[in-house]
């Protein structure tokens, strides 16, 4: 039996040595980008979609070159990440294409707004007292709960606030966690309005996290409109409606 897979997300604390993540994220930016070129070019000139494993193959001589040998310092399986990505983004395409299902190849991303890289087996490792290597460096995280099964894949994020997010895959059991049996049933619902609708009456109500906040929202999007662009004053603006955001997305 296979074991189930368990995603365990941490916030790395905010340090200048965080800057060096933030560049190898825009250069995969750079490795995304000139894959959806390739892929466009060989479309155009044969009529059908670029496999990934040739396409893995030609970035591994390209990285021999002058122009690309910056690649060298990135991670080949993050690289080879980033090729499977935008083929499983094409075979999506292609089938909704055929079925008719209105849709959008995947587009180029701008450095600034690309979000993560991944790394498998190599080029990570785990360390006591919420520590973490990554390449060559070793970073600090909020440790607030142990890591339970065997580390598989992991994932370097930023959001839209520039903080950075790891998650790690792990292949894990789940310990029983039964709750104790009382003799007693009772039977939950989920809805729309009510967010339970028990058996015996007990019914929780939605919290309506988005609701509450839109307010919020509004505000800071109004004030974002009204700022300059290019300004250090929406940029203040664009973060704090990113951060409005966060906050409704950590809530639900």
């Amino acid at each position: 039996m296979k074991a189930p897979m368990k995603t365990y997300k941490y916030k790395l604390y905010n340090h200048k040595r965080n800057r060096h993540l933030i560049r190898e994220i825009e250069a995969y930016a750079h490795v995304w980008n000139h894959c959806i070129v390739l892929h466009r070019r060989y479309y155009a000139m044969y009529g059908k979609m670029l496999k990934a494993n040739p396409l893995k193959v030609h970035i591994t001589k390209l990285k021999k070159r002058d122009r690309f040998a910056h690649w060298n310092a990135l991670g080949s399986q993050a690289i080879q990440d980033v090729v499977e990505r935008i083929d499983r983004a094409y075979k999506l395409f292609f089938t909704n294409l055929k079925a008719g299902v209105r849709t959008a190849p995947p587009r180029f991303k701008s450095r600034n707004k690309y979000k993560s890289f991944t790394l498998k087996q190599a080029g990570w490792g785990l360390l006591e007292g919420g520590y973490i290597r990554i390449g060559k460096r070793i970073y600090r995280y909020f440790d607030s709960r142990p890591v339970e099964g065997n580390p598989k894949t992991l994932t370097v994020k930023r959001d839209l606030l520039g903080d950075i997010y790891i998650f790690i895959v792990t292949d894990t059991i789940d310990k029983d966690q039964s709750i104790p049996k009382s003799g007693q049933s009772v039977g939950y619902d989920f809805g729309l309005k009510t967010y339970l609708t028990a058996s015996d009456g007990n019914d929780i109500e939605s919290p309506q996290f988005f609701k509450r906040g839109i307010d919020n929202i509004r505000v800071a999007s109004k004030n974002l409109s009204r700022r300059k662009r290019g300004s250090n004053h929406r940029k203040k603006a664009r973060l704090h409606l990113a951060r409005q955001h966060r906050k409704i997305a950590n809530q639900r």
